[in-house]
């Protein structure tokens, strides 16, 4: 990316990434063109060829952009603040995401499908970079939890996993839908950790022994 991206009048630059993340949210990486872009930005396509060589790297932009935004929110939130439930923090951090979903509706149908992308030019990059923010903030967390709290000889990884990839799952399918109302996609999650509650959750029973 050229660093004199950075000068462009802020208003300018607002515009072109939500034209991206309009473009890119609506179409596969495949289908989505620099041109239908800048018409969108209401920029020239030589423009943004200036500040991005090409349409992976205003690609791997965006979502950068978008995943910065998700973790500043999830951050500010403190959902994962030590001492909190495992199941409330993951309700919450929905709730955050969903907020972010609401106020930027651009960005959260971007992200969603480019979460799924399969075209190799972008998706092993967009993957990884999942994995990262899995690596580096929310798995430790859930590794320090007290093993106590859960079933016997549970494997705390691999059901964090398991949560992560199915509430994936659910708001890619809500997304699909188009437009959906906000309190129903929350009191359906909801149903969704009550659901891992009673199954990963440590009973009373079980504390005994």
């Amino acid at each position: 990316m050229n660093e004199k991206w950075f000068a462009l009048p802020a208003a300018k630059r607002r515009a072109v990434l939500r034209a991206g993340w309009r473009v890119f949210g609506a179409n596969s990486y495949k289908k989505a063109s620099m041109q239908a872009i800048a018409d969108e930005a209401g920029v020239s396509k030589s423009l943004l060829f200036h500040y991005f060589r090409n349409k992976r790297e205003l690609y791997l932009y965006l979502w950068d952009r978008a995943a910065r935004a998700t973790e500043k929110a999830l951050a500010e939130s403190g959902c994962y603040d030590a001492g909190n439930d495992l199941f409330t923090a993951l309700e919450r951090g929905m709730h955050v995401k969903l907020g972010l979903m609401q106020r930027a509706p651009e960005m959260g149908a971007f992200a969603v499908r480019a979460f799924y992308e399969k075209d190799p030019a972008v998706a092993a990059d967009i993957q990884k970079s999942c994995a990262k923010y899995i690596g580096q903030f929310s798995l430790p967390w859930v590794l320090a939890l007290e093993p106590a709290q859960f079933r016997p000889g549970l494997d705390l990884e691999m059901m964090y996993k398991d949560m992560y990839w199915a509430a994936a799952g659910y708001v890619w399918e809500l997304q699909q839908r188009g437009s959906f109302d906000l309190a129903e996609v929350r009191a359906g999650f909801a149903r969704l950790v009550d659901f891992w509650r009673g199954l990963y959750a440590r009973r009373p029973e079980e504390a005994q022994g």
